[in-house]
């Protein structure tokens, strides 16, 4: 069983940067594809970025415009999701999930999940 747990979020003003970490146990870290979804209220939970086991590979969408940056380090069993010039629309909860295979960007297609860290952007 892969236990996945995100910390980081809080309280931001528009234009500020957070950044969110995840770690994985369980299984051997560098195997595990991370990716990173973002469920506001009353919407449905959406891929935000992903990143392969060896961190060659990533996935990110179109939305956040740059802004989003994933990275990992495989020595500290993190990973990591860098958030620039953040927006009132990035309000949301953000989730870490955890899958063998890396590519998936559907909710669905993942069986190990954090608990989601609150993230607020306002004034």
């Amino acid at each position: 069983q892969v236990q996945v747990k995100e910390s980081g979020g809080g309280l931001v003003q528009p234009g500020g940067s957070l950044r969110l970490s995840c770690t994985a146990s369980g299984r051997t870290f560098n195997t595990l594809a991370m990716a990173w979804f973002r469920q506001a209220p009353g919407k449905e939970r959406d891929f935000v970025a992903g990143i392969s086991g060896d961190g060659d590979s990533k996935n990110t969408m179109d939305f956040h415009e740059g802004r989003f940056t994933i990275t990992r380090d495989n020595a500290k069993n993190v990973v990591y999701l860098q958030m620039n010039n953040l927006k009132p629309e990035d309000t949301a909860v953000y989730y870490c999930a955890a899958h063998p295979r890396f590519g998936l960007v559907s909710a669905d297609g993942y069986d190990y999940w954090g608990q989601g860290t609150q993230v607020t952007v306002s004034t």
